[in-house]
């Protein structure tokens, strides 16, 4: 039987499933804790191949140690390493930190800043983390390709077969509402944790959008 979804065009398909996923996920918003803009660039930096609840965890004995930019740019890369070495690849991440933090406190007052640009131009940052920063901090529109956007709008049809994140990223920028691009990256990641899950068979018996969904499991 074929999926409602090929009755829509791309544009159709997106606003349905953002008026769904809205529904669905109502309050949904960055899993990441953080009550200031440098925190969430370390906690983004520190999620690559980490879960969120395992970042938040660890940074609290960061910050209790490190409380702002200066203190964090003032600490040796070894220093940050013996704290977040349970979130992985320890060296590379508290390298990265480091030299982040110092270009915030000599380049920028210890300000993060508000530009995509001169956010994607920072160490250890990269499109998503940019997009991250640019969406939750500063409302601005913004696309989050991380693994559970790549893996759902594949498998939902509002992309065909890609996988590289700024390819994803530029297809769905043509399709999702620059407004709702933010909010919807973040009910990806609740759907594909709580439904379209990737270890596991998807829950597709329970999923709001499995009549306009591309991929049948």
């Amino acid at each position: 039987m074929a999926s409602k979804a090929e009755n829509l065009s791309k544009e159709e398909l997106a606003l349905e499933v953002i008026r769904r996923l809205k529904e669905e996920y109502p309050d949904a918003d960055c899993t990441l804790d953080y009550d200031q803009a440098w925190k969430l660039l370390v906690s983004v930096r520190l999620a690559a191949q980490c879960t969120d609840a395992r970042v938040n965890v660890v940074v609290e004995d960061l910050y209790r140690k490190y409380p702002d930019v200066e203190a964090l740019a003032a600490a040796e890369p070894e220093e940050i390493e013996a704290i977040v070495k349970p979130c992985g690849l320890g060296r590379s991440k508290a390298r990265d930190i480091s030299a982040c933090m110092r270009v915030l406190r000599d380049q920028y007052g210890g300000k993060v800043p508000t530009t995509f640009e001169e956010l994607l131009a920072l160490p250890g940052v990269g499109r998503k983390s940019a997009n991250l920063i640019m969406g939750d901090v500063f409302g601005k529109p913004a696309i989050v390709t991380d693994t559970h956007c790549i893996r759902l709008v594949n498998r939902i049809g509002l992309v065909n077969q890609i996988k590289e994140p700024k390819k994803v990223e530029m297809a769905l920028w043509k399709i999702i509402p620059p407004e709702e691009g933010s909010d919807f990256c973040h009910r990806l990641v609740y759907h594909g944790r709580e439904v379209c899950t990737a270890r596991t068979k998807p829950h597709c018996e329970r999923c709001c959008l499995e009549d306009i969904c591309a991929k049948k499991l």
